[in-house]
């Protein structure tokens, strides 16, 4: 696998490339959509784009967890987590990306 990341400023310069808006307003769309999402996840709700996945909040309750090291019971706080469940089709593409 390679070690690339994708970042927004590729993002941004995808869509300055394909769509032929400025710089500046393509890194400006780009923010707005990630604002957008986090904004919705934050509230608590779903973010699904189709053909690619759901984003969603879940809640994790308190319980006892171990240090691996000494084997003490530390207490773990409840909290929320960020999940992904990608989409059949995403599956799928990245399935056939391991026959390369």
């Amino acid at each position: 696998m390679s070690e690339k990341t994708l970042t927004r400023m590729d993002l941004s310069e995808a869509i300055f490339r394909e769509v032929g808006l400025s710089r500046n307003d393509s890194a400006q769309i780009v923010e707005s959509v990630l604002t957008h999402m986090s904004d919705a996840l934050v509230d608590g709700e779903q973010v699904k784009v189709s053909s690619f996945g759901t984003f969603s909040v879940r809640d994790k309750a308190a319980r006892v967890g171990r240090n691996p090291k000494t084997g003490e019971e530390v207490p773990i706080s409840p909290r929320r987590v960020l999940t992904f469940r990608p989409s059949h089709l995403m599956k799928e593409r990245v399935a056939e990306g391991n026959k390369r």
